[in-house]
């Protein structure tokens, strides 16, 4: 019995490390109103790429900073959206009775 729940336990595991590397190669991208500001993030809410556009640069900092917010936050909502969708997804499928 004990031995049959920690190869469960380390089942889970093992499924969790796989969606976490699935995550790191899945992205989404947030833009900040005009898509003056484009902001890529993966699954596990990493940023890799931030695009701002040329005539942003012109204009003041503070009108880019709050784009950049804007647009960091859009993407991180659509990051934790996808995070949560492959959770869900790998804990149906290790624990349907429970779900």
């Amino acid at each position: 019995m004990f031995g049959d729940m920690m190869g469960k336990l380390q089942q889970m595991k093992q499924e969790m490390d796989n969606i976490k590397q699935r995550l790191d190669t899945i992205t989404v991208d947030g833009e900040a109103p005009g898509g003056k500001v484009k902001v890529t993030v993966t699954g596990n809410r990493k940023v890799t790429d931030i695009q701002v556009a040329e005539e942003l640069l012109q204009e003041d900092k503070e009108q880019l900073e709050d784009f950049l917010v804007m647009a960091v936050n859009s993407a991180l909502a659509k990051a934790d959206q996808v995070n949560e969708a492959e959770m869900q997804g790998a804990a149906k499928g290790m624990m349907p009775g429970l779900m």
